[in-house]
């Protein structure tokens, strides 16, 4: 899967590349700009703290496949810590600066419509970026497939649990009830859970992602359900590593947890018998491919997608589920992660007895 994700890209690259220089007729959003990008500005506004991958992945891999393809750009980068009203300032102010493409990770899908429909009428070109933006269009949509990571991260503990012959219910951490990315990882988790034979004991929408809320939230239900609990889909590493804090601090065995977004911390859960999955979605992917399809935009061209989604021309790339048998191969033998900045501490025994060097 990660062979053909790439070699997407790398088709997306192209064809974008190739459409900068075929000399067809620039949208009308873009019209203005068409051709001058030298010194222009581009927006790259994320969504959460919550995450560490904004930080230490998506900026600075954004940032350099932009100035691998425009030298003389300027990326602006914001981060809304998980506020709507200051990303909608955000916004404002990257306008304001001139920007030519504003690529876009919503913290609410339904109020980024203002920045969307903003930013349209300055013929100014949006790029929805691992959130879509559901209420009005985006110019484009690239993400990994949300509903896929929902029903491969489920399906791949259910699998499990059968496997094993558990016998018990489900308990499901949902994203954020603002993410229109949650609502799909949502739906593909249900897709899998609900004809499982497994009953679904109670779900949780958290809120802001916040891996405490999900704390919260599990410590009450291992208080109302106790050993009936046989496993969690946590949507991301965040409330996965919040479900599995709950069940620690109760003093009771962690039952096999989902993740997604294959976070450092949650790799070494893996390592260490605590998670039981996540998916590699490499960030590299997302953040070239934006960069390559901001760049057509801020040239005055038009990429086609590959699909469509809420009435958005879409890239949606497909990602690996990981777990204890193939992080080696997945995460480390690719170059996605380190050992030596994983297997540490407690954690350099399990990277040794799975080989991770």
């Amino acid at each position: 899967m990660r062979t053909s994700a790439f070699a997407a890209v790398a088709v997306l690259a192209g064809s974008v590349l190739a459409a900068c220089g075929s000399g067809s007729g620039a949208t009308g959003a873009t019209a203005s700009g068409a051709g001058d990008v030298e010194n222009a500005k581009v927006a790259f506004l994320m969504p959460d703290l919550a995450s560490t991958r904004y930080e230490l992945q998506d900026k600075p891999l954004f940032e350099a496949k932009m100035k691998q393809l425009c030298p003389s750009c300027e990326v602006i980068y914001q981060n809304a810590d998980s506020d709507a009203a200051k990303q909608q300032q955000q916004a404002n102010s990257a306008l304001a600066q001139g920007v030519k493409a504003i690529v876009l990770d919503p913290v609410d899908s339904a109020a980024a419509a203002t920045i969307v429909k903003t930013a349209q009428s300055q013929q100014v070109p949006v790029i929805a970026y691992d959130r879509p933006i559901p209420a009005t269009p985006a110019d484009y949509y690239i993400s990994f497939d949300n509903e896929k990571i929902g029903s491969m991260i489920a399906q791949s503990l259910v699998d499990h649990l059968k496997a094993e012959k558990a016998e018990g219910g489900i308990l499901q951490v949902n994203g954020s009830p603002t993410d229109a990315a949650a609502g799909l990882i949502k739906k593909g988790i249900h897709s899998a859970v609900d004809p499982s034979g497994f009953k679904l004991l109670a779900e949780y929408d958290t809120p802001d992602w916040q891996p405490e809320k999900a704390q919260t939230w599990v410590s009450g239900q291992i208080t109302q359900f106790k050993d009936q609990i046989v496993g969690v889909v946590a949507a991301n590493d965040g409330t996965g590593g919040g479900t599995i804090a709950a069940f620690k601090a109760a003093g009771v065995k962690v039952p096999p947890v989902t993740g997604n977004d294959a976070e450092v911390a949650a790799a070494q859960r893996i390592i260490a018998g605590d998670q039981y999955n996540t998916i590699s979605k490499p960030i590299k992917i997302v953040a070239e491919a934006s960069a390559t399809t901001a760049y057509a935009f801020m040239q005055g061209k038009k990429p086609a997608g590959k699909s469509t989604l809420y009435n958005t021309p879409s890239e949606l790339f497909v990602p690996t589920v990981v777990t204890k048998e193939n992080i080696k191969e997945v995460l480390f033998d690719s170059g996605i992660m380190k050992a030596a900045d994983v297997c540490t501490g407690e954690y350099a025994k399990g990277c040794e007895e799975l080989g991770i060097k």
